[in-house]
């Protein structure tokens, strides 16, 4: 197998008329476009767990992380 999928799309015959005198192939078109979407979507995934990390994060102080690192480092 070669790990892709087939998902097709239905468009209007006009539309895909004028795709074709331009030239776009619109596979190339529609994977961009998946791609994109699903890097927006993951993005805002992790924005929204920040978001809900945060006022756990707060409390954590910078010296505290600094002493983390430190002796991680010294216990190798």
């Amino acid at each position: 197998m070669s790990g892709h999928v087939t998902v097709s799309v239905k468009i209007p015959e006009k539309l895909r008329e004028r795709m074709d005198e331009l030239g776009i192939k619109p596979s190339e078109v529609l994977r961009r476009a998946i791609e994109e979407e699903v890097r927006k979507r993951e993005t805002e995934k992790i924005k929204d767990s920040v978001k809900k990390l945060r006022p756990i994060l707060d409390r954590v102080s910078l010296d505290d992380v600094v002493k983390g690192i430190r002796e991680d480092r010294e216990s190798r």
